[in-house]
């Protein structure tokens, strides 16, 4: 019933002191609000990048000639002097790599589509037939880029949604011609529709035989080579029969790093992984000085507390209040006082996040172990700086606390 009775004192006191009780739990709302914000956008954007920005399967790799993501100047310098990737490259990894189920070769490249008055900017990829099979890419209509294609330089095409939506909005666009910087091709295939990414479309593409693209932006581009291991337990292996493939062809030494990067959905995994823990870790430091700047308020009104209920003190000890008592009472109090900071916390949250996640479409996702961090820390934020206050109160002489006015 002590514990209760606390609880209780606390609740009326943030009732009839309104604007200091907000006042006082300013800085703990703000901290927690800012680290379940933070929290539900980081987890928000782990599950989006986990299941709709890695979009390759969990047995494709693929391997170029630098990273597409380059984290130093150095390392900026050092890739810039490799070597093309070839499509000869790819044929030998094809050919050697015993655990390499499919092998693909892609570039890309940016142009102005046409047809008739319309126009369109978009990403040209010149593809070799094996690309979607390695990529698992379907096909809404038509057929695929074949070998036959591929050989003679054909010029067939496979477009996107958006494509299709901005050029042939409607007609049916398979056997129509479609213009890509200047030239004719035939649309023979129609890909699924793939959305967006953060507002980035996924279905402004063209896709052309490789030998068709390089004619038109040359053939001294390194290529892509995409590999589909044909189980996720055979991804390692064929991973390493590639690399010695390359480092072979390549005449790289044993001593020397690769001279190309193998790349697959663990390395952005990894990469995302550092981010948002780095995210995250800036971020509680930030907030940390909110909840410090909170405690040391309520720590304050704690105090104030103390000197205004100094009578009401000695008439608790005077009628067999122990001293432990006496500090539990304000200790709970404070407790509670930051408790209620930490509710406020994560409801402003929920709706910053919300808000956010609607008007702007970034995924937000509160966790409930983040809930359970916010109520913990700002409990534990009471309980801190609560102390203080809690022993001036215990350590008050009963005899001097009555004479009190």
């Amino acid at each position: 019933m002590q514990f209760l009775e606390a609880v209780k004192i606390a609740l009326e006191s943030l009732r009839v002191n309104r604007l200091r009780s907000v006042l006082t739990l300013l800085g703990v709302v703000i901290g927690v609000t800012t680290v379940i914000t933070v929290v539900a956008f980081i987890s928000g954007m782990n599950n989006y990048v986990e299941g709709e920005v890695l979009d390759l399967g969990v047995d494709v790799f693929y391997i170029t000639r630098t990273p597409d993501i380059i984290r130093s100047e150095d390392e900026l310098i050092a890739v810039r002097q490799r070597k093309n990737l070839t499509r000869d490259d790819a044929d030998a990894v094809r050919d050697i790599c015993a655990a390499c189920q499919a092998v693909g070769v892609q570039r890309s490249a940016g142009a102005l589509v046409k047809h008739r008055a319309d126009e369109i900017n978009a990403t040209v990829r010149g593809i070799s037939p094996e690309i979607h099979t390695v990529l698992g890419e379907g096909l809404d209509a038509g057929r695929e880029i074949t070998d036959y294609d591929v050989r003679h330089s054909r010029r067939v095409a496979v477009i996107g949604a958006d494509i299709v939506e901005n050029l042939y909005p409607v007609v049916d666009p398979l056997g129509r011609a479609i213009s890509v910087n200047g030239r004719e091709f035939e649309v023979v295939g129609v890909g699924e529709a793939r959305g967006a990414i953060l507002g980035i479309s996924r279905d402004s593409w063209v896709a052309i035989p490789i030998t068709a693209f390089e004619k038109m932006f040359g053939a001294r581009g390194s290529v892509s080579i995409n590999v589909k291991s044909g189980g996720e337990a055979n991804v390692e292996t064929a991973q390493d029969q590639a690399r010695m493939v390359l480092r072979t062809r390549r005449q790289v030494s044993y001593a020397e790093d690769d001279d190309f990067t193998i790349q697959s959905n663990d390395t952005f995994l990894e990469l995302w992984s550092e981010i948002s823990r780095v995210i995250f870790a800036v971020t509680v430091s930030i907030a940390s000085i909110s909840l410090v700047v909170g405690g040391i308020v309520v720590m304050n009104i704690m105090l104030v507390s103390v000197t205004e209920r100094t009578r009401e003190i000695g008439v608790r000890k005077a009628i067999g209040a122990r001293r432990r008592d006496v500090q539990l009472q304000f200790l709970v109090e404070s407790a509670t006082l930051t408790l209620v900071g930490g509710l406020l916390g994560i409801g402003l949250a929920a709706v910053v996040a919300g808000a956010v996640s609607r008007l702007t479409g970034f995924p937000a996702v509160i966790e409930p172990w983040a809930v359970a961090l916010g109520l913990g820390v700002s409990a534990s934020v009471g309980l801190f700086f609560g102390i203080w206050p809690a022993r001036k109160a215990a350590s008050l002489d009963p005899i001097a606390a009555l004479r009190q006015e």
